[in-house]
């Protein structure tokens, strides 16, 4: 692949020059393909910020239409769009965004049977999704790839974010073993926003080779009170989906 352009280096240069990153590290992210589950409220603000960032592919899957009661967290979609295709709707505008990102779009539901062909090439799988059932899918295609799985959530004015990587950090069957009801959650447009942008900024870390991830962490946003809170989890010797993967003493980022 070739390096970057003039107008690359342009378009990117204030990230650039984070410590670490520089042309390499945006060159990684260009070869990296990123798989979005969900074009929601965490999905759009995923979906954007994956693409301003200069990730090379984008792949998304979501079934739904856009409705009015969408539109007060969902940023990709506008008042024009009410009885579009989500997918169709994301896409348009994430083209426009950065022309220089190729994104696909699958207008279809993702589940056991199917997410294999919808993310077979991807190089990891971001939570964009509303339920645990969905969210356990990803999950185990993602250990069974081997691939990061970032994960993000949202109620109300709360949220959480955690980094799996498989084999180095507990799944997400190891943190939830069980799914909770399933329920509407409440939500204020701004918390699945901040979310999204912890998720991708996990990715960029994690596929550019800086900082250091969430590894063996959930961590947990309260709107209300403003506060922050890590809470370390350990993986589940006995987990079905993870646990018979050999583990590894230490967590690094991707640097291909």
């Amino acid at each position: 692949m070739a390096g970057l352009s003039e107008r690359d280096r342009a378009r990117y240069h204030r990230q650039m020059i984070i410590p670490g990153l520089g042309e390499e590290g945006q060159l990684r992210l260009r070869r990296t393909k990123v798989g979005v589950l969900g074009a929601g409220g965490l999905g759009c603000s995923i979906l954007m910020h994956l693409t301003a960032a200069g990730f090379g592919t984008i792949i998304l899957a979501d079934k739904d239409t856009v409705e009015l009661g969408n539109l007060n967290r969902q940023l990709l979609h506008w008042q024009r769009d009410i009885g579009q295709s989500k997918a169709q709707s994301a896409c348009e505008k994430l083209r426009e965004l950065n022309p220089e990102v190729e994104i696909v779009c699958h207008d279809r539901d993702v589940d056991s049977r199917n997410i294999s062909g919808i993310f077979q090439e991807v190089d990891g799988l971001m939570d964009g999704l509303d339920n645990f059932p969905d969210r356990y899918i990803a999950n185990e295609f993602a250990v069974k790839r081997r691939i990061p799985f970032f994960h993000g959530a949202v109620w109300g004015l709360e949220g959480r974010a955690a980094t799996i990587i498989p084999g180095k950090t507990p799944c997400f069957r190891c943190i939830y073993p069980q799914s909770p009801p399933r329920e509407i959650p409440p939500v204020l447009g701004t918390t699945p926003a901040l979310i999204a942008a912890i998720q991708v900024t996990e990715a960029v870390k994690h596929f550019a080779g800086i900082g250091e991830i969430l590894a063996e962490e959930v961590l947990f946003y309260d709107g209300s009170s403003m506060t922050f809170l890590k809470a370390r989890v350990e993986r589940n010797p006995d987990c079905p989906v993870c646990g018979g993967i050999v583990s590894s003493s230490s967590i690094t980022p991707r640097t291909a």
